[in-house]
């Protein structure tokens, strides 16, 4: 399994009134971590003619961030078949799993905006052979 994750420290912006993350924030992150898992995936690819939609977000909250907690936000990308994907992260302080999310996307073609069967070629870089 190939994992891709980053590290953030929480900012000010990112409190709601409960003194903890706003929800909000953790679906920003999730979208974020995908899309920049995702821009390293294709980085060699010349002029990409597809693009991912979001049709479902499942997220489940165990924990609670606060302001300077330094996170560690996990992704990695599951079942794969037809024209979706299931995307999975993890939003963590320490061994603390704070958040834990499956994102099933679809595989968009960029110049019809029409769902398309995901490639073998897309379907290697999102999961790649163990070797």
């Amino acid at each position: 399994m190939h994992y891709f994750q980053k590290t953030h420290v929480v900012q000010a912006k990112e409190i709601d009134q409960y003194h903890h993350v706003n929800n909000v924030v953790y679906v920003q992150w999730i979208q974020d971590v995908a899309d920049l898992h995702w821009q390293e995936l294709i980085v060699n690819i010349v002029d990409p003619k597809y693009v991912w939609f979001v049709v479902r977000h499942e997220i489940d909250y165990k924990g609670q961030a606060k302001l300077g907690d330094s996170v560690t936000i996990k992704t990695w990308v599951g079942k794969t078949e037809g024209v979706t994907s299931i995307r999975h992260v993890e939003i963590s302080r320490g061994e603390t799993v704070l958040v834990s999310s499956q994102t099933t996307y679809c595989f968009i073609d960029g110049t019809t905006q029409k769902p398309k069967r995901i490639t073998n070629e897309i379907r290697n870089l999102l999961l790649p052979k163990q070797s």
